[in-house]
């Protein structure tokens, strides 16, 4: 009995165990894999689509800045008028900088010896789906630098524009309210609502 023993320990040692090789994917585990890809994707498009709008939004307000802040520095640099353009012609007035302006929004004019010259072209980013809730203020600056409505002579204080978008989910945060205080001190606030 012990020689038997002893041939069969030699025989499972000395046969190998078959091993089976795996060479792809079953479906069940395509179909896993394809289900929670799914999922991400419902979970991320709407958030990558806030994201952007979001994005697009804060541009747009940022290029509106970048404009008033044009026109009080060449308003200073030049010693002479400079009007930051709305998009309505009658808020511009009848002046030759509001009608340089025409209905050109966040355009900078400014007055020179010659006349009228364009120094800033309009807002490029206010372009679908963003939009003016309402009209931007059209702002006209001193050699100071301070702003004031065309035709008023005190500073101005108030909302500049309203950019917004009803492309954000809820509507949540979709509107950029850039304000002037005292003529000259900007700030940006973000607010929810609906956009026309």
């Amino acid at each position: 009995m012990q020689v038997l023993s002893c041939q069969r320990a030699v025989s499972l040692v000395a046969s190998p165990r078959r091993t089976r090789t795996q060479r792809g994917f079953t479906l069940v585990e395509l179909m896993i894999t394809l289900t929670i890809a799914v999922v991400l994707l419902m979970i991320a498009v709407p958030s990558f689509k806030n994201l952007t709008a979001s994005n697009r939004l804060t541009t747009a307000a940022n290029d509106i800045v970048h404009a008033i802040s044009v026109a009080r520095m060449e308003a200073v640099k030049r010693n002479s008028s400079t009007q930051f353009c709305s998009d309505s012609s009658s808020a511009n007035s009848s002046s030759d900088l509001g009608k340089a302006c025409g209905n050109e929004t966040a355009a900078v004019w400014a007055m020179n010896s010659a006349g009228v010259t364009q120094v800033l072209a309009g807002a490029p980013g206010l372009v679908a789906p963003l939009q003016l809730k309402g009209n931007a203020t059209a702002l006209m600056f001193n050699a100071q630098g301070l702003a004031h409505k065309p035709g008023v002579s005190t500073l101005y204080e108030g909302a500049v524009v309203d950019i917004c978008t009803s492309q954000m989910k809820g509507n949540k945060d979709n509107h950029r309210v850039i304000t002037m205080t005292a003529g000259s001190i900007l700030a940006t606030t973000t607010s929810s609502g609906t956009c026309p």
